[in-house]
């Protein structure tokens, strides 16, 4: 055992005598509940109003200041601190030597007392009676004194993904972050149900994965004696309902993609999508707008930084053709189905490709170094159709391109639309044309799905979708550089 661990163990075999003599008093370190208490949050906001006033309260020590016969705390409760003065002759049935001594930095407690202002002026509780709620046996982390100040030293970003626990007690910025998180999830669904929209579950677990391009994670069903998919986007059972009858649907989903991990990316993630019957892509690049804007009022500033750059998120937001932000970028006039000329564009920016890319898979490796400049929000329009197997031919156009967007904002792609086609004949051979795709080796092509063409062929009103990121909407309008300080338990490799 190292030096760390072994003062680590050390402190909990103390903590540990320290609980044994507390129930050597007959003092139940672990009650099951504790009740009237007062939220520290109510008591911070109106002081004045609780001076000399009895409250009872509950928090974590995190500071413990022993002078004798007298102690002075602060304990924290969903962010809220304040600061507890307990004196031996306050405590009756000697729970000052019983209970106070024993007392560490981490323990749980209850407190009953009138409210007061020191000399230096903080309010404080005078207490009358102490409950211990829960005695703490592992130390948080890294908890440092100066100059009479608590302070707390966890930078450790690994650390703080892998206890999250304690990246919570101890960073009031972690915990704002998924506050503001909740808030975002709740106006996103507020805003939806006011449109008449209905929330929406669909399976996780599904036979054949489609939706998206991506590669999906596999699992064994043992009953049916099958493998089966952990969905990688709800899009083909939401067309379901919307072919059921439920004109307008939303799903927020958690999705699986077996692919890499970034700052951006995470195997888990969620998913806002919805859709719409006799809408198109105009009506869902009004709704995205909203959507994001609405969201950002909750939080109270529609001007964000994100990854170095101050945004506005104020609609209507850019718009642009993919053709004409490759003949910004390398001067050529695209061809999306000249094979040769999409490899040239590659070879002549030292973008790898392999024999088994198609036209389809270099045009996103392409268009991943455009996106990167495409800071201020902006759609993204007329997408070709052979990276596009579930929208509509634009109309009046070619044939070859179609009515889709993705909108990115800081760089980042966060949202993807369509006017969803709805032609079973033609969707039939384009997801066929996928699945060829993926046999030869693409594994993010579309596998063939049967039942949804059979579900298309019974008739699907013209619809509009749109699939929007909350984890990326959530570092964006809460200033974060990471998906993983957005997400409670992101994905991480082994500790060393």
């Amino acid at each position: 055992m190292d030096e760390k661990n072994k003062s680590l163990q050390q402190i909990i075999d103390f903590r540990i005598e320290k609980l044994n003599r507390i129930k050597s008093h007959g003092i139940d370190p672990y009650p099951h509940s504790y009740k009237k208490i007062k939220p520290l949050k109510i008591i911070l906001r109106n002081k004045d109003d609780y001076i000399d006033k009895k409250v009872t309260i509950a928090g974590r020590i995190v500071s413990y200041r022993g002078m004798g016969k007298s102690t002075f705390i602060h304990i924290q409760e969903s962010g809220s601190k304040i600061q507890a003065y307990l004196q031996k002759q306050n405590l009756k049935n000697e729970m000052f030597d019983k209970l106070v001594k024993n007392l560490d930095i981490g323990d749980i407690v209850g407190l009953e007392g009138i409210v007061f202002v020191t000399r230096t002026g903080e309010h404080t509780v005078r207490v009358a009676k102490i409950t211990l709620l829960s005695k703490s046996i592992r130390p948080l982390p890294n908890m440092k004194e100066k100059d009479g100040e608590l302070f707390f030293s966890f930078d450790d970003k690994e650390l703080r993904y892998r206890h999250r626990h304690l990246d919570l007690i101890i960073n009031e910025t972690s915990r704002d972050v998924f506050i503001n998180r909740s808030k975002i999830i709740s106006k996103i669904r507020s805003f939806l149900d006011k449109k008449d929209f209905i929330e929406v579950e669909t399976p996780v677990l599904q036979p054949i994965y489609g939706g998206a391009a991506a590669r999906p994670f596999i699992t064994k069903h043992n009953t049916l004696d099958k493998d089966f998919f952990l969905r990688i986007a709800v899009e083909l059972y939401l067309k379901r309902l919307v072919i059921g009858g439920l004109p307008k649907v939303y799903e927020m989903s958690k999705n699986f993609r077996n692919e890499g991990m970034d700052s951006t990316h995470n195997p888990e993630f969620t998913m806002l999508e919805l859709y719409q019957a006799f809408s198109d892509i105009n009506d869902m690049i009004d709704i995205t707008e909203k959507i994001i804007f609405s969201a950002a009022l909750v939080l109270n500033s529609v001007k964000v930084k994100f990854k170095g750059n101050m945004i506005d998120l104020t609609p209507p937001f850019n718009k642009v053709s993919m053709s004409d932000l490759f003949k910004e970028k390398f001067n050529v006039e695209i061809d999306f189905n000249n094979f040769d000329q999409l490899k040239d564009i590659a070879k002549n920016n030292n973008i790898d490709i392999n024999d088994s890319d198609s036209s389809s898979s270099i045009i996103e490796k392409i268009f991943n170094i455009i996106e990167r400049d495409l800071i201020s929000p902006t759609f993204v329009i007329d997408y070709p159709k052979n990276i596009s197997p579930l929208a509509k031919i634009k109309r009046n156009s070619d044939g070859t391109i179609v009515e889709r967007f993705e909108l990115f904002i800081g760089g980042y792609e966060f949202a993807n639309a369509f006017s969803e086609l709805n032609d079973p004949i033609d969707q039939k051979e384009r997801l066929l044309y996928q699945d060829r795709q993926r046999v030869s080796g693409d594994n993010e092509a579309h596998a063939y799905d049967q039942s949804f063409i059979e579900a298309m062929e019974v008739g699907m009103p013209p619809t509009g979708g749109v699939g929007i990121g909350i984890d990326r909407l959530v570092m964006l309008l809460t200033s974060t550089d990471s998906i993983k300080d957005v997400i409670l338990f992101p994905a991480m490799r082994d500790s060393k």
